[in-house]
């Protein structure tokens, strides 16, 4: 009978050993969580905020005579820029209107 009353504080659990052990775990999570964010910040995050801000500036920069891709994959010359479209010039008596954000790209400046 004295074993077992000897071994009841440690069957119980310390109140002293239990709060040390969690809030060490509790450390550790806030540090893994506090990693996993950053990798998905400088991983995903930046890069793509990077590729959007890079994409506006090429918008933004649109003049007449730059030869240009759309995202359908069409190759044309941009004949005028206005507010939200530009006129793209796709063979010699052909011209289609597009929305900016529809230019993927700008191949050559003129």
């Amino acid at each position: 009978m004295t074993n077992y009353f000897a071994n009841l504080p440690m069957l119980m659990g310390s109140t002293e050993a239990g709060a040390a052990g969690g809030s060490g775990q509790m450390v550790t999570t806030f540090v893994t969580f506090g990693l996993v964010i950053l990798i998905f910040y400088f991983l995903i995050i930046r890069p793509q905020n990077k590729k959007q801000k890079d994409a506006k500036k090429m918008i933004a920069a649109l003049k007449k005579g730059d030869k240009v891709v759309s995202i359908g994959g069409i190759n044309g010359t941009v004949v005028s820029v206005k507010e939200k479209t530009t006129v793209v010039k796709v063979d010699d008596n052909t011209k289609l209107e597009f929305s900016k954000s529809a230019i993927s790209s700008v191949v050559s400046e003129s």
